[in-house]
């Protein structure tokens, strides 16, 4: 099959005609079989105090927990590794996850946007609705899915970014790697993403297979170079539009971004020290 110029519904559509599914499980939520049982546990609770007691915050706005089944790990590699064989047998030209990824790929595109949509409306939007209410995580309602690999023949690092989403779930699938520590730099609007990082804000995160991140899409990140083996990533980004609309017409982003918080302090220090002078 020579490489064709699609639309991305066409390209979905062709995909999901031609390639064989693996494994009929992931294309469903089974709670059960894909997470672990404390996560079931706080999902079930739907308490603040039940996600705290599975969620370690490492560094502020970055949220640790375990979440992932080795076997859900191991069937959803597989079926990666599935579609990317049949994308390099048919010479099939796919739409890589996003502009500074050269490998991975978009799980929508296979068949998953279902199995997705009910992972960020049943699971990831109860602990959003906690955590980033200031982001529209009580609003969650799109998402963008997919999976990254990393390795020497594949992408090495991840260059210093924000994601195009209001709450990102980064999970670790495997394989066996050292390297690839993400670190991040505090949370920014728009108009501060490029400026200087504070101490507070460094943090450096080492993954392991199942284990989640969580953290503000605006929130500063990279990935360090994979050493060696190969380590594979699940993605999802998820997108309110409630919030990004409510977004268009704010100017202040104090709420969220820490360089607005800082600007917004010193102009209440300057009013205070002008009241004083007066008097």
């Amino acid at each position: 099959m020579l490489a064709k110029c699609l639309s991305k519904d066409q390209m979905r559509m062709e995909i999901l005609s031609s390639v064989q599914r693996l494994h009929a499980e992931l294309y469903t939520i089974q709670a059960e079989h894909f997470f672990v049982p404390s996560f079931i546990k706080a999902i079930d609770e739907n308490t603040e105090q039940g996600f705290r007691n599975i969620m370690k915050e490492a560094s502020p706005g970055v949220f640790v927990f375990e979440m992932l089944q080795p076997r859900f790990c191991e069937m959803l590699m597989a079926e990666v590794e599935n579609f990317e064989k049949w994308v390099h047998e048919t010479k099939f030209r796919i739409m890589r996850p996003n502009t500074m990824n050269k490998y991975g790929a978009v799980l929508d595109d296979f068949g998953m946007e279902t199995m997705l949509d009910k992972l960020m409306e049943d699971f990831i939007r109860p602990i959003s609705k906690v955590f980033f209410p200031e982001v529209g995580g009580s609003t969650l309602d799109a998402h963008h899915g997919f999976v990254l690999e990393y390795g020497m023949d594949r992408d090495v690092d991840l260059g210093f970014h924000v994601d195009d989403s209001e709450v990102t779930l980064n999970v670790c699938l495997g394989k066996q790697f050292s390297g690839g520590e993400l670190f991040f730099r505090g949370v920014r609007c728009d108009k501060h993403v490029n400026t200087e990082t504070q101490s507070e804000e460094v943090f450096d995160y080492a993954h392991l297979p199942g284990r989640a991140v969580l953290h503000r899409g605006r929130h500063r990140h990279g990935a360090r170079a994979t050493i060696s083996g190969n380590r594979i990533n699940l993605l999802l980004w998820c997108r309110s539009s409630v919030f990004r609309e409510l977004r268009k017409y704010q100017k202040d982003f104090s709420s969220y971004c820490t360089e607005c918080q800082r600007e917004r302090k010193e102009r209440q220090r300057q009013s205070v020290a002008a009241i004083k002078l007066v008097r």
